[in-house]
């Protein structure tokens, strides 16, 4: 006698698992965020110093996946955007990976000076920041601006406006990347630029001036990078040493949020 096959289950109900096992794999990487950030900081206009009553509060942490979540097939993101507006966070291991290739976003987190959170973990990051440092900078801050010109430069080809915050935040990286080769520390607030600066964001300076201030920034940058103090390659292996002695933590069973 011939089997009788199952019935198939209704399409609505495949789909409804499917959405609730997303909504639960969600809920279990957020976990990572709210349960093993060791770092969370204020970056943006507040860190630089040039947040008006209109500024959005960017926040960006760093969090440690626990040693047994590593073993499993599906492996934790290495970064999270949420679950607070504006907030994004990367896994430790990522996130060093990107401050040893001085990417500035990652580097800011470093050395915000407002700091919402921070664990024994998070104090030994902020402490490690200097090994991350090197005349890398140079190379991602510039190339990263001078794209960006182009791409601002394109839109007033087509007739468009460049926007004024994006061309704002240009000429702060820039400026802070001549500081950082020249002193060989972070400095993320604009100081006496502020208000130039927040005059560009406004569309009150024309493109003839923005482009000025920007070859004269590149040129300060050019000239501070062969006399910088800065190391020629960061100290990638202090950092992974650091690194592995987290990941050990961890398995040991140490709470590393606590």
């Amino acid at each position: 006698m011939a089997r009788r096959p199952w019935p198939a289950a209704p399409k609505s109900a495949g789909a409804d698992r499917a959405r609730h096992a997303t909504m639960a794999r969600m809920q279990r990487w957020e976990q990572l965020v709210t349960d093993h950030t060791v770092l969370s900081v204020v970056v943006g206009s507040h860190a630089f110093g040039l947040a008006t009553e209109a500024s959005d509060t960017d926040r960006r942490g760093v969090y440690v996946t626990p040693a047994s979540w590593l073993w499993r097939l599906e492996k934790p993101p290495p970064h999270m955007a949420g679950p607070q507006d504006e907030q994004f966070s990367w896994e430790v291991e990522r996130f060093c990976g990107l401050a040893l290739t001085a990417n500035p976003n990652v580097l800011e987190v470093l050395h915000s000076p407002l700091v919402e959170r921070t664990t024994p973990l998070g104090a030994e990051l902020r402490e490690l920041a200097p090994a991350f440092l090197s005349r890398r900078a140079h190379q991602t801050h510039v190339r990263y601006a001078d794209a960006q010109f182009a791409r601002a430069d394109a839109r007033r080809a087509r007739g468009e406006q460049p926007r004024g915050k994006h061309l704002l935040h240009l000429l702060r990286l820039l400026t802070g990347c001549a500081h950082l080769l020249e002193t060989g520390t972070m400095r993320l607030d604009v100081g006496a630029d502020r208000e130039r600066l927040l005059a560009v964001g406004r569309g009150e300076v024309g493109w003839d001036e923005v482009c000025a201030w920007r070859d004269r920034l590149v040129r300060r940058v050019d000239s501070a990078l062969p006399t910088s103090p800065l190391p020629a390659e960061p100290d990638a292996g202090r950092v992974e040493e650091w690194l592995v002695s987290v990941r050990r933590r961890t398995l040991d069973g140490e709470r590393v949020s606590a």
